[in-house]
């Protein structure tokens, strides 16, 4: 039912408003202050600094997207309005199975990808207290022992 598609640079501006909108729905121990900082550094650096893909509704818009790098699953967010749809096991699956994915690093206190990556073979092998930016979010470094296709 779900298809794999390309984003392209034109619909970065559609990507971050995704982000955004996952962000809020999910992340609730991150400050106003920390999302504002974060979506100009998306939409201007990360953003190409991974290979994108997506998942789009009837309507062509993007509904989910990830974002792998050397092997890493730097980004994998759902619009709120589908989450708990598999979109995100799609989108997973794809990542390993096509990108090969084999890590991806979980903010600690977002235990619902944590559990998420559990549930589909990741394992932590590492924790740091600060995140990637060197802000105050716990990171679990969390590695593909072997993937559960559930």
């Amino acid at each position: 039912m779900w298809e794999i598609d390309n984003i392209y640079k034109n619909e970065y501006q559609e990507v971050v408003e995704l982000w955004e909108a996952s962000v809020r729905a999910t992340h609730h121990f991150l400050k106003e202050d920390d999302i504002e900082f974060f979506k100009p550094l998306i939409l201007n650096t990360y953003l190409d600094a991974v290979e994108l893909k997506c998942i789009r509704n009837n309507d062509k818009k993007i509904i989910g997207f990830l974002g792998v790098a050397d092997h890493n699953l730097e980004m994998l967010f759902i619009h709120p309005n589908f989450r708990g749809k598999g979109i995100g096991k799609i989108l997973l699956i794809y990542a390993v199975d096509f990108l090969k994915v084999t890590k991806v690093d979980v903010n600690e206190q977002n235990q619902q990808a944590v559990g998420f990556y559990k549930h589909f073979g990741f394992e932590t092998i590492k924790r740091s207290e600060l995140d990637a930016s060197g802000k105050p979010y716990p990171t679990l470094h969390m590695c593909l022992h072997q993937l559960k296709n559930k």
